[in-house]
């Protein structure tokens, strides 16, 4: 019996070239809803559950971003939610007549709306965005010079880098320190009886306040005439009465009851 000719059967894709063809076709559904939609009026039924099935069917891909950026100790449902809003974002604005693939769009539009939530919404105190940004940079700069030199950089190697002067690098560097902030009721050390972060932090001394009041009343007191320094003197050093002080000055009490009233008037407007 001769052998008869082996006729070739239909070519059976690989797992890879299937999942090729999957992802394929699913952009190509994607670009069909979205045309679909934009040629629909705004509040459309029909336009609504379309643009619903287009974000649902790519917030996986929207929480795989977000999955990149999920730390520096902020919540990861804080991200997903900020790369919903840049999904949806994209879902609204995108133009299938552009000639661009939709997640080709997508992604620096949930990026975006990622990175603007850092920069307004995660810093621990309100810091200038040029500040926010020089201190991305410095980040940046700081591992790659780090990796170059095998050493950490100087603050001028750093200002050379990022074509900056060093005292903006030194601003940068405090501003790092306001990313984040800690709770006043952080215990600081161990055990139960360790005190909090607040208990720890002086308060404003009184002491100062009146440094300050007695260095005003020393100028305000050296320009006033002999003749009242002295009433002063006698009234609030030696503690003598009005009578007392009147009699060693040859003047009546109720005279220096209107002298010591009329010059404690003059040093309080001194302090207004």
């Amino acid at each position: 019996m001769e052998d008869q000719p082996m006729i070739p059967g239909p070519a059976v894709p690989s797992p890879g070239e299937a999942a090729c063809d999957d992802r394929a076709d699913q952009r190509a559904e994607t670009m069909r809803v979205l045309r679909r939609m934009s040629g629909l009026p705004a509040g459309d039924l029909e336009r609504e559950r379309l643009r619903a099935a287009v974000v649902e069917d790519h917030m996986p891909y929207a929480r795989h971003i977000a999955r990149r950026y999920g730390r520096r100790g902020v919540a990861d449902e804080d991200f997903e939610q900020v790369a919903y809003l840049g999904l949806v974002k994209a879902v609204d604005n995108f133009d299938p007549d552009h000639g661009t693939a939709f997640l080709g769009y997508a992604a620096p539009m949930i990026v975006g709306e990622i990175k603007r939530y850092f920069r307004d919404a995660t810093w621990g105190v309100h810091v200038p965005r040029h500040m926010q940004e020089l201190t991305g940079a410095l980040h940046k700069a700081t591992d790659a010079l780090t990796t170059e030199l095998g050493r950490e950089p100087t603050i001028p190697e750093l200002a050379e880098h990022i074509g900056v002067d060093p005292d903006e690098v030194v601003e940068a560097l405090d501003a790092a320190g306001a990313y984040t902030t800690s709770s006043l009721d952080r215990p600081v050390g161990f055990g139960q009886d360790c005190a909090s972060l607040g208990e720890l932090i002086g308060g404003e001394d009184p002491g100062f306040a009146l440094t300050e009041d007695r260095a005003v009343l020393r100028g305000l007191v050296s320009e006033l005439r002999d003749r009242d320094k002295r009433i002063l003197l006698l009234r609030f050093f030696r503690g003598m009465t009005q009578a007392e002080i009147g009699e060693e000055l040859g003047l009546s009490q109720m005279q220096i009851s209107r002298i010591l009233t009329k010059i404690l008037c003059d040093l309080r407007e001194g302090f207004e």
